[in-house]
């Protein structure tokens, strides 16, 4: 006796439904001569008669009673798969946790977000804001996918994978007599009260490295923590400062002047995970939108002129 096909548990069941082979044709769309030549082909194979012909109408035998009940649960269980394959594409029920270093998540992730609720409209999205301090933790406990940073994570147990690559820029306050150029440079900052991160730390040791390769070493006249605290410093008239061009990638910010930096400088942005974890469709859909809107800030202009 030969196990009964997804085909024939269709067409069985459409016939079920129907009461005959022209209704059953009709639902699934095919012809009725081959839905007859099917319902008899199975009931030979099965050595079981399925229907009693009453009147025109095709009508469950009793004998085979058990059959169309057991039908009749695989094909809820395939509309519950449907229905979970359906949520799934809309991000219900599925959670994308995942981190930034403050300067990526500042306009950065959440344009990339943007971009993952047009594709999962009930996707829900944990993000964090980390410090490179938690970031360990954070990855190798597993709290959350992925973390981007604006350097690799040096752990054996991380890998760091370069995502797109900016520079950095020079910003001042709107009414400073540097707002007024096209460029400047580090020589020009060095001049002004200078505000940034400890140099202890990764990222402020990447905004300092212009300075020292021309061999200059500045005091700071302030520090901040992190690139929104510089940049809201500046924005208030404490100082200028040197900032990633990520951190500022706002078309409109008030009070604040963007202004190209004549010295090569790059800094690179990083998506790290725990090694050897398999991320999700969510999270790598996510580290690719991540990647589109970091190229975008990197390739747009609209900032650099002066007095923006």
């Amino acid at each position: 006796m030969r196990d009964m096909t997804l085909r024939q548990v269709e067409v069985v069941r459409a016939v079920m439904m129907t009461g005959t082979i022209n209704g059953a044709a009709t639902l699934l769309g095919v012809s009725a001569p081959g839905i007859s030549r099917l319902v008899k082909h199975t009931e030979e194979s099965l050595g079981l008669r399925l229907f009693e012909r009453k009147g025109g109408l095709f009508v469950p035998s009793v004998e085979a009673g058990p059959i169309f009940e057991q039908i009749g649960r695989v094909y809820h269980n395939v509309e519950n798969l449907t229905y979970a394959i359906a949520s799934l594409q809309r991000g219900e029920d599925a959670r994308l946790a995942f981190a930034s270093a403050p300067s990526i998540a500042q306009f950065i992730a959440a344009r990339a977000i943007r971009r993952l609720r047009r594709r999962w409209p009930d996707l829900y999205i944990d993000l964090n804001i980390l410090k490179i301090e938690e970031t360990l933790d954070y990855l190798l406990l597993e709290r959350g996918e992925f973390v981007m940073m604006s350097y690799p994570v040096e752990n054996p147990a991380i890998e760091s994978e370069p995502v797109a690559t900016g520079r950095l820029v020079a910003v001042v306050p709107d009414e400073h007599p540097l707002a007024a150029r096209k460029s400047v440079s580090v020589h020009d900052l060095a001049r002004e009260p200078l505000i940034g991160v400890d140099p202890a730390d990764p990222y402020g040791a990447i905004l300092l490295a212009p300075f020292k390769a021309a061999g200059l070493d500045p005091p700071q006249s302030m520090r901040g923590r992190f690139a929104q605290t510089v940049v809201s410093l500046v924005r208030h008239g404490l100082g200028v400062a040197l900032i990633d061009e990520f951190s500022v990638a706002e078309v409109y910010m008030p009070g604040l002047v963007r202004i190209a930096l004549q010295e090569d400088s790059s800094i690179t942005a990083y998506a790290c995970r725990k090694k050897g974890r398999v991320l999700s469709s969510f999270a790598e859909q996510a580290i690719a939108d991540l990647r589109t809107e970091l190229t975008r800030a990197v390739s747009r202009q609209d900032w650099a002129s002066p007095r923006n």
